[in-house]
């Protein structure tokens, strides 16, 4: 049987099981348990933030972290139009109206250059998404931010251990988000965590997911808060994790190298970049398929495919997608489009070998 090359695995290769039997023997598998604690100030002091504070999963942390920063309805929020829809609903969850920019063309990040002609009175805050694993370039949007007194989440669900200027993803916004799915980085199956640096919002985002209940009043809810706790297993699985985080973050630079190795000289493919103050951790490797349609982009991928090689295309940008198209113009995310319609993300995982990555490249390059 020939190998089947998956694009994403979760490694389990550390503690990870004996700190989920020790939560069974203890019976302390719901929300409350030693390993929430433990895995709230490891997480805290590798994104060297004061604050870290664990949820369901990373749609929640965004929820959470918006609705901490007071977004109601009828408030505006900036959003890359190039990311996973999570980015968008969680804006709507609010009642908010998710404003869409787009998408610059060397790392696909949200276009800085185009953010300010988006904000209107309405406009409450800005979400800067570090797509694939590198980091927005957060000086320009913080600058923008104080300048209109609007607050800044990154989304770093893709970008644990990414850096920006030597400082790390999740330290540089007012608060962060991160995902725990089984395709990240690492993983707790499903989870989230929200981190910050200011006290009053920490405190607003533990109130809130957890049913808003008053801290020294039992059942008492001074708020409606809502129900988007860990669990002490998952924080289990999750402390395991971070005590490997250093290697699993070097397996995926590994596996990029190796791609770059391969593919660098190919110009039908544009390859990820990473900018002189940024620290890539290329949650997926992500290539562009110069001057190809969609069609024939999703035709590589079926090829792909066929060669036991699993792809997938880039998010689809907001604009385009039904919820969220009412009223713009499609020509007004041009890079965006390009970008969305022509990238595959490729086998990214910290299991694949030099050789696998070998052959996945010489697949990709015959089959173009």
């Amino acid at each position: 049987m020939n190998k089947y090359y998956s694009i994403a695995t979760p490694i389990l290769n550390g503690n990870e099981k004996k700190y989920v039997m020790d939560c069974l023997n203890s019976t302390w598998i719901s929300s409350n348990g030693p390993y929430l604690d433990q895995f709230e100030q490891q997480f805290a002091a590798f994104c060297q933030t004061k604050h870290a504070i664990a949820c369901s999963n990373g749609t929640t942390a965004l929820h959470l972290a918006l609705m901490a920063h007071g977004v109601g309805p009828e408030d505006e929020v900036i959003v890359p139009t190039l990311t996973f829809v999570a980015s968008a609903n969680a804006v709507t969850y609010c009642g908010a109206v998710p404003v869409f920019v787009d998408a610059e063309s060397e790392t696909w990040n949200i276009d800085t250059d185009a953010i300010e002609s988006k904000i209107t009175p309405r406009t409450k805050g800005i979400i800067a998404v570090h797509l694939y694993g590198h980091p927005a370039n957060m000086d320009p949007i913080m600058h923008i931010a104080q300048k209109h007194d609007l607050f800044v989440i990154e989304d770093a669900a893709e970008a644990i251990g990414a850096q920006y200027k030597g400082k790390m993803a999740g330290a540089l916004g007012h608060t962060a988000t991160f995902s725990l799915f089984g395709n990240k980085i690492i993983t707790t199956g499903e989870g989230g965590v929200v981190t910050t640096n200011d006290d009053d919002l920490a405190e607003k985002v533990r109130l809130l997911k957890g049913q808003g209940i008053d801290k020294n009043k039992k059942y008492w809810h001074p708020v409606i808060g809502y129900n988007y706790r860990m669990t002490n297993i998952q924080a289990a699985i999750g402390c395991a994790q971070l005590e490997n985080i250093d290697w699993h973050i070097r397996q995926r630079i590994r596996v990029a190298m190796h791609y770059y190795d391969y593919l660098q000289d190919d110009d039908r493919l544009t390859l990820p970049v990473q900018k002189i103050w940024s620290k890539n951790v290329y949650w997926m490797f992500s290539v562009v398929l110069n001057r190809y349609t969609e069609l024939q982009r999703d035709s590589v991928m079926k090829c792909l495919k066929d060669n036991g090689i699993e792809t997938r295309p880039f998010f689809y940008p907001m604009h385009i997608l039904p919820p969220y198209k009412q009223g713009l113009t499609f020509t007004d995310f041009p890079v965006a489009n390009r970008i969305a319609s022509q990238g595959i993300n490729l086998p990214s995982h910290g299991e694949l070998t030099e050789g696998d990555i070998q052959f996945i490249c010489r697949t990709l390059k015959n089959v173009l």
